[in-house]
């Protein structure tokens, strides 16, 4: 592949995310978080797909930012904990990328039909479900460390 050409790569939806919230979601998602409930809604074409994935306790959700103010060249975010200081975009979580693609590991608490319970994400009512993928231990790191977090500006 010649990355040069900035080449188009298109997916398609494999459902619908159902949270309770229209207009901000959080910054990350809250595993605790009563508000819900939060829902995968799978294409009737996919309910298949889902046969053994209750045998995990977590999933990951990939998800297009469909309402993201979109990428403006700028390689620099501002995460709303730096106070005004910056990172580097690809240091962040912002949702302004050049693929709006969100990524948030769910507790998966029930699958009923092709609809999938799960805790807390950071995601807006009515986002394009992209992928599930379960979580497994090979995915844990037992040191990610923290980031910038500590980051003096």
């Amino acid at each position: 592949m010649d990355l040069s050409t900035n080449e188009i790569i298109a997916y398609r939806a494999i459902g619908t995310i159902h949270t309770p919230y229209s207009d901000m979601a959080p910054f990350q998602a809250n595993e605790d978080d009563a508000k819900g409930p939060f829902i995968l809604e799978l294409l009737p074409e996919f309910e298949t797909a889902l046969e053994d994935l209750e045998c995990f306790r977590y999933v990951i959700v990939l998800f297009h930012m469909d309402r993201a103010t979109g990428y403006n060249g700028s390689n620099v975010a501002h995460p709303p904990s730096l106070g005004g200081g910056t990172v580097g975009l690809f240091a962040s979580r912002s949702p302004n990328r050049p693929n709006p693609i969100g990524l948030d590991v769910a507790r998966l608490l029930r699958i009923e039909g092709r609809k999938i319970y799960t805790s807390g994400l950071s995601v807006l009512d009515g986002t394009p479900l992209i992928d599930l993928k379960p979580y497994t231990k090979r995915d844990s790191k037992p040191d990610p460390g923290d980031g910038w977090k500590g980051k003096v500006q």
